[in-house]
């Protein structure tokens, strides 16, 4: 009844776990004794079922890590073997012919060939010196240059080819009795710390596993070694041998040394007598230097101290806001404001030429758009040629490239001196741009044409030498200090470049600018450090609002104290001022509703540099923007502002918009930076 049936099923369901149990056993036990190739199949479900399989798959698991073992051991035993059996050869052919005998039946190959790389006199090839199983045919070369065949395409890349179905042409495997093709080729190159020594190819007639592969990767590295070894140690024995010959000959040569051992250190005591006193002027040098870059930057600051107040005073007489000023009286302040820009410009150009005789003007490469440089130059030289009533034309040849790599303003600043001139010394005519590519290895041209007074043969030299043009009547009557064509030649030697002169008196002149297309570093002008970089400021809005904002002006000279408050106030800011550093701070402290400070650099008893890193040191102040304003240009100036604390940095002259935009930029940012925190 149904208690048979229950007992019944009790008994299948024993049995049947019973024999999921045993099989389960049975598995595992042939597992431990290393059979990998069992597996359970006997059904079942539940936790049974899962059991077997994760066994299965912990066997499967199992089987590939012992089949990877078992590679790595047979890759490294037979790397072993291989490094052990090469070490001692003497001779690159024979230790070749013993690679190939060992390694190709080792990886299942039939047939092999192996390379040795020699210089020749015109290029390098690559020569069969050693083989297994391979028979010279006409339509196969022994000889391969770089990319012919596998063998040089593989000596060119320097990497493994891997050739799995072989051509119905390609060699064929030969014995005795039969022939037949490879179906799988592959192309080795031994290298030795990236330089290609050799190649080895091998064919077989089934395909090479990828532990094969793997092994054959890893011996090119020791083979490459080794011929290393071996070409270092003949190379060894071939200058032991030189060695010897020179030793006889040194030997022969011995006593005439000896003879002029004493004769050698008499003239040592001289060149060393010689060597301190070129110590001695060195040091002078060193210190003449010193003196003039000091001298330079301390004139720089006593002349752009009082041309600051005089530009700014003059530009704002000249605009005659106000409407009080006659024209005749505004003419006088343009001629005054003229007349202080061309000093200014006299000054930076003095700069410029202790900089390049410094080997220290600085030099910014990029990527430069020709047709910008076409735009800039149009921009500025059309109003002057119109003024002039000359013809002036700017020439792009079809086949010059779209852009170049050099320093934009430098160029800028040699094309500009170059088309200045030529406007200059032209009454009659034109004056022309072409810009195209050179004969010259890569190099950009650019040749700028006059019609003008043109220059004489014997004076072609002279111009280019600081201070000099061509005569004194074109002094006296064209004017200029005669620095241009000496910055400009010297700025394009900078750029890697050169300035070639073609002229005759009454038919004009021609100046070619050569550059190459890739600025990549001067030569003999000693280090030429980056240029300094300036913080990008917008222009000034048209609608800009000053009005409700204080400023503090710190400065020792009444003038620019003076200058800077007229143009200050007629944007309606209220501004408060200080003769030196220490009253600045007092000053700023009984203001502290201050937005900005105007910060002069050298002033008695406490100069800028001091007083912006005090006032950093106030918390309330380490916001406040500074910044800094110096008669000082030389390089460096820049960053110990930067450094004391100031927020920016201006040179004087001021130029009124220049200072106006530095100040809108970092009042709207200040005031922006304190909303965000209220």
């Amino acid at each position: 009844g149904t208690w048979k049936d229950l007992t019944d099923n009790v008994n299948q369901l024993a049995g049947n776990l019973t024999a999921q149990v045993r099989a389960i056993a049975e598995v595992s036990t042939a597992v431990t004794k290393g059979d990998l190739t069992r597996s359970i199949a006997v059904e079942a479900q539940g936790e049974v079922a899962a059991l077997s399989e994760n066994i299965n798959q912990m066997i499967g698991n199992l089987k590939d890590t012992t089949q990877k073992n078992t590679e790595q051991d047979w890759l490294k035993t037979n790397l072993a073997k291989f490094s052990g059996m090469m070490q001692g050869q003497r001779s690159i052919t024979s230790v070749a012919q013993l690679i190939m005998s060992e390694l190709t039946p080792l990886v299942d190959a039939h047939q092999g060939t192996f390379f040795m790389l020699e210089n020749e006199a015109d290029a390098p090839l690559l020569n069969l010196i050693a083989s297994y199983a391979f028979t010279e045919r006409k339509n196969v070369s022994n000889r391969y240059r770089l990319k012919e065949g596998l063998v040089g395409q593989c000596a060119f890349e320097k990497k493994r080819i891997l050739l799995t179905h072989a051509q119905e042409d390609y060699v064929v495997i030969s014995s005795s009795l039969a022939e037949e093709r490879p179906k799988n080729v592959i192309v080795l190159p031994v290298l030795f710390e990236g330089e290609l020594k050799a190649v080895l190819e091998l064919a077989s007639t089934r395909p090479f596993s990828q532990n094969y592969i793997n092994f054959l990767d890893q011996l090119m590295d020791s083979i490459g070694v080794i011929l290393n070894m071996i070409s270092s140690s003949m190379r060894t024995e071939q200058l032991l041998q030189e060695l010897k010959r020179s030793n006889a000959e040194l030997e022969a040569q011995a006593k005439e040394l000896e003879d002029k051992a004493k004769l050698l250190e008499v003239k040592n005591q001289e060149v060393e007598l010689a060597s301190r006193s070129l110590e001695e002027k060195a040091e002078q040098l060193s210190l003449i230097s010193k003196y003039k870059s000091e001298f330079l930057a301390n004139m720089s600051h006593e002349l752009r101290t009082p041309l600051n107040s005089l530009l700014i005073l003059s530009k704002t007489l000249a605009e005659n806001k106000d409407k009080n000023l006659s024209g005749e009286q505004v003419k006088f302040a343009s001629t005054v404001h003229s007349a202080g820009q061309d000093l200014l410009a006299l000054i930076n150009e003095i700069l410029d030429l202790s900089k390049v005789e410094a080997g220290k003007m600085p030099v910014n490469p990029k990527a430069l758009e020709l047709i910008e440089v076409q735009e800039y130059l149009e921009q500025t030289f059309r109003p002057v040629a119109e003024h002039k009533g000359l013809d002036f034309r700017i020439m792009a040849n079809t086949d010059l490239p779209k852009t170049m790599f050099t320093d934009a303003n430098r160029l800028q600043q040699i094309l500009k001196n170059l088309l200045s001139n030529a406007f200059k010394f032209t009454e009659n005519g034109s004056v022309n741009l072409e810009i195209g590519t050179s004969d010259k290895a890569r190099c950009i041209m650019f040749r700028v044409t006059d019609t003008g007074i043109g220059i004489a043969p014997e004076k072609q030299k002279l111009i280019f030498e600081a201070f000099q043009q061509a005569d004194g009547t074109t002094s006296r009557k064209y004017g200029g200090t005669g620095l241009g064509l000496t910055i400009s030649r010297e700025i394009a030697r900078l750029l890697g470049g050169v300035i070639e002169v073609s002229s005759h008196p009454g038919q004009g002149s021609s100046f070619t600018l050569y550059l190459p297309q890739k600025y990549v570093g001067s030569d003999g002008f000693g280090s030429i450090e980056s240029v300094e970089k300036i913080s990008p400021v917008q222009a000034l809005p048209v609608d800009a609002d000053f009005s409700g904002n204080k400023v503090l002006v710190i400065d020792d000279d009444v003038r620019n104290v003076f200058a800077l408050t007229s143009i200050l106030k007629m944007r309606g800011m209220t501004v408060v001022y200080a003769e030196n550093g220490r009253q600045g701070i007092a000053v700023l402290k009984e203001n502290p509703d201050t937005d900005l400070v105007l910060m002069d650099t050298m002033m008695p008893e406490m100069d800028g540099l001091e007083a912006t890193m005090e006032i950093r040191k106030i918390a309330k102040f380490i916001k406040l923007p500074i910044i800094s304003l110096t008669a000082k240009a030389m390089k460096g100036d820049r960053e110990k502002c930067l450094a004391a604390g100031a927020s920016d940095y201006v040179t004087k002259p001021v130029d009124e918009d220049h200072l106006l935009a530095v100040m809108y930029t970092w009042l709207k940012n200040n005031k922006a930076e304190v909303a965000k925190w209220q």
